[in-house]
C-alpha cells in the first residue's frame, strides 16, 4: 500500500514513520510512505504558501494553488502506475 502525505513540514514525519509497527510494516514491504512538501510547488521566489485572509482579520490562510499543483503531481508522478484509477484523497484539518 502506498500512502502519500502532502505537508508543509515533512520533517515532522521522520520520527513517527521510522518507529514501532509502522517501521516494521515498511521493512516487510506492506506499506510505503512518500512525503511531499507543497512548498516546492509554489511559483514565487520566496516559496510563499500562505496569505492574508480575504476581508482582513487575524492569522493567515493557505493558498490553494501550491496544494493543487502538488496534488496533481502526486496523482501523476507519485503513482507511476501503482495507484488505483481514482486514488483516495483525505484532507486533515484542524477543527
Amino acid at each position: 500500500m502506498l500512502l502519500q502525505i502532502l505537508t508543509l513540514f515533512p520533517e515532522m514525519f521522520t520520527g513517527p514513520l521510522q518507529s514501532s509497527i509502522i517501521k516494521r510494516a515498511q521493512e516487510q514491504g506492506l506499506v510505503e510512505f512518500r512525503i511531499w512538501n507543497f512548498r516546492e510547488y509554489t511559483t514565487d521566489k520566496h516559496r510563499t504558501v500562505d496569505d492574508l485572509p480575504y476581508g482582513g482579520g487575524d492569522g493567515m490562510v493557505l493558498k490553494p494553488e501550491p496544494i493543487v499543483r502538488c496534488l496533481e503531481a502526486v496523482q501523476t508522478i507519485g503513482c507511476q502506475g501503482t495507484c488505483p484509477r481514482r486514488p483516495f484523497n483525505i484532507c486533515l484539518r484542524p477543527l
